[in-house]
């Protein structure tokens, strides 16, 4: 008797319990587990426009880690030596499309992520001034 009893009231719970589970909506799981605020991170100011980059500017910002050293084979700054050979052999136009489109180790556009192909060509005209 006292297990009938005892069986009853526990299913009586189970029931009362899975009614109350049953109730819970859509939009009361959402409401459960919406995040609980929001974070606006804004970004740095753009840059102002401040015209055409001279090559030395583009030089100094994108070109000199490699082409100071010579990495991997970079031809130097205004080395005739490491320019000539280039120059005579595919002209000025190939090895400016060459730094716009990449060779060898170097990426196409160098690492200058905001350079325009025609910074790039500033750039490597300066790196063969004098030559």
């Amino acid at each position: 008797m006292k297990l009938r009893v005892l069986l009853s009231l526990f299913i009586s719970a189970l029931v009362i319990v899975s009614v109350n589970a049953q109730e819970t909506t859509d939009q009361d799981l959402l409401d459960r587990i919406k995040p609980v605020g929001k974070v606006h991170v804004a970004g740095a100011a753009p840059a102002a426009a401040a015209g055409p980059r001279t090559g030395k500017q583009i030089y100094d910002g994108a070109c000199v880690a490699c082409h100071t050293s010579g990495v991997l084979g970079a031809p130097k700054l205004q080395v005739a030596a490491d320019w000539k050979p280039r120059l005579d052999e595919k002209g000025f136009e190939q090895v400016w499309k060459n730094a716009v489109n990449g060779i060898n180790a170097m990426p196409a556009m160098g690492t200058c992520g905001d350079c325009t192909e025609e910074d790039i060509k500033v750039a490597v005209e300066y790196m063969i001034e004098g030559i």
